[in-house]
């Protein structure tokens, strides 16, 4: 069983639990599920927007702990600060540290750029709770889901008004979504093996139809690989490790936007 069957197996359990102590209503009626997303694809293709996602992330399964002494409050001020384009939180708890409670206190200091929740999806109740505890995005793996589940999973998210990130790493899990306008991000970082290749988002960038909007995810490390991506491109950039390594966060992104050419 690799790394992402575990994260799954876990995932699954954990979703079951938690729909027997939380009701699907009890969401729907919470104060933050009737505000309006903010877009994310507003957000990148603004004219000026640096297209950067700047990500917090404790820990991760191939890295151990990267930084667990920073507040996300003082972190996502740090983004705003920097002028990120959009802001992911990680809310897996087991493997990643994080927590819904993130995206909420990130929320409340935070009320001009996206959040995109960051977690494993596997059931319809994780997009409700994600337009409940006030995130605009969600992210749909195609890893780990079925080709049936990736259209439903969507027009959920759609139907609720929050954008949707759909995560590929190969060809064959591109194929599995239909294209149309949607925003595809592409892990440079392989979800089975952890390792990862920035060749691989110019390798799957050709194709993905002009009307879409490309993502490049993970391993991206120097402002000139953000100038290189452009050109075949990409108006996104997921960045997190980079920048949590560091022990200001929200300042090592101002200095690398500062460097985008």
């Amino acid at each position: 069983m690799n790394v992402l069957d575990k994260i799954i197996a876990h995932k699954k359990k954990e979703i079951t639990q938690l729909k027997r102590e939380v009701l699907v209503e009890k969401l729907v009626k919470s104060p933050g599920f009737n505000r309006t997303p903010i877009s994310l694809k507003k957000s990148l293709t603004v004219n000026g927007s640096t297209g950067i996602i700047a990500e917090f992330k404790r820990q991760s399964p191939s890295k151990g702990i990267i930084n667990d002494k920073v507040s996300v409050v003082d972190v996502t001020q740090g983004y705003l600060d920097a002028n990120v384009a959009a802001q992911s939180i990680l809310t897996d708890t087991h493997f990643f540290g994080g927590t819904i409670l993130d995206v909420i206190q990130a929320r409340a200091v935070n009320d001009i750029t996206p959040i995109l929740r960051k977690d494993f999806i596997v059931d319809g109740f994780q997009i409700v709770e994600a337009k409940a505890i006030g995130a605009d995005v969600i992210l749909l793996i195609a890893a780990c889901l079925t080709k049936e589940e990736l259209k439903n999973y969507g027009k959920l998210a759609e139907d609720l008004g929050l954008d949707v990130l759909y995560e590929v790493h190969s060809k064959e899990e591109l194929d599995k979504i239909d294209l149309d306008h949607k925003i595809i991000g592409i892990n440079n970082r392989n979800l089975k093996t952890f390792e990862v290749d920035l060749e691989h988002s110019i390798e799957l960038a050709s194709q993905i139809p002009s009307s879409c909007i490309k993502v490049s995810e993970s391993g991206i490390s120097d402002p000139r690989i953000i100038t290189g991506l452009k050109e075949y491109g990409f108006q996104g950039f997921l960045i997190g490790e980079n920048f949590m390594k560091t022990e200001d966060p929200g300042y090592a992104c101002q200095e690398f936007i500062s460097q985008i050419r």
